[in-house]
């Protein structure tokens, strides 16, 4: 990896961050292309003098898409949208696939997700099989990563589940029984480079990732509660009262959208059979290995608090 050029569309994200560190901590240079690159000048400490560069792009724009991926020996697609489905997630993702091809690039990443489905009645899962499909158009070789639910220390999963506990008096759960096989940010970081790295073993191979523990939305409410000592009362809410709440998803602070919704109505976990972390050599990480240690901050006290009912 020392030396390569690695485009990062939609680096300086959430996921994108630990990529960037992981190719960075290479030797690569790492080249982070979003709408806003000073939204990812953060990254500029991380790397050696010269090693990263930040380009503006628009990925409904494909003339931006071909200049930011000029050059590059690998090219990664971190980008995806729960709003502009089509735009984002179909378009954009064929405007990336034909940029890397027409680089010469020789590899590329596609960050889909588990659920993918043309079939599905969510727009965001029939959007996301449907990128998967221009993006094997465009370029047949790329690598295909489906994560479940990602989580780390700045996540919108745990940590917004995590300010609800710590907040209110009473958690209604959605769906109680989805199961979900969270996947450590770290290791899908680390899953994306060993593909760029071994772009001939695994080009054109789709993987499914997700963590060691699979759990229901239930469990993992109870499980939060206890790592930051708070555990008051969690009732299951109804389908019934579930699909009444996401049909107010267009609302400004909805707690969930419609789509949403739709996605909650399939287990998000690793299918049976499918190629996961093991094959490209990432060992996956627990929840209860990382996530305690910045959990603690929703503590009432921090470090220093104790467990209490409420």
């Amino acid at each position: 990896m020392k030396d390569a050029l690695v485009t990062l569309f939609g680096g300086g994200g959430f996921l994108g961050r630990y990529v960037a560190q992981e190719l960075l901590a290479q030797g690569a240079r790492v080249r982070i292309a979003q709408r806003d690159p000073r939204r990812a000048w953060f990254l500029k400490p991380l790397g050696g003098l010269g090693q990263t560069q930040f380009v503006a792009v628009d990925v409904t724009r494909p003339e931006t898409v071909a200049r930011a991926a000029a050059g590059s020996d690998a090219v990664v697609n971190l980008v995806g949208t729960f709003t502009e489905f089509d735009a984002i997630n179909v378009r954009g993702a064929r405007a990336i696939a034909a940029a890397a091809a027409g680089a010469g690039a020789h590899s590329l990443v596609h960050i889909s997700a588990i659920g993918a489905d043309a079939a599905s009645p969510a727009r965001y899962a029939r959007t996301k099989a449907e990128g998967e499909g221009v993006v094997r158009e465009a370029f047949p070789a790329a690598t295909i990563l489906r994560p479940s639910v990602v989580f780390g220390r700045e996540d919108q999963f745990i940590n917004r589940f995590a300010g609800m506990i710590a907040a209110a008096p009473i958690v209604p759960v959605l769906k109680p029984e989805a199961r979900f096989q969270p996947v450590y940010v770290h290791d899908v970081a680390r899953a994306v480079v060993a593909a760029i790295a071994d772009a001939g073993r695994h080009g054109g191979q789709t993987y499914e990732l997700g963590g060691p523990d699979i759990l229901s939305m239930a469990d993992l409410y109870r499980w939060i509660g206890d790592q930051i000592g708070r555990t008051p009362p969690m009732p299951g809410l109804p389908d019934a009262a579930g699909a009444a709440l996401a049909s107010l998803g267009f609302l400004p602070g909805a707690p969930i959208t419609k789509d949403q919704w739709l996605m909650l109505q399939r287990d998000n976990v690793v299918a049976d059979g499918a190629k996961g972390l093991a094959a490209l050599g990432v060992t996956p990480t627990p929840m209860g290995a990382v996530a305690p240690g910045w959990l603690v901050r929703f503590r009432r006290h921090g470090r220093f608090g104790r467990k209490t009912a409420v």
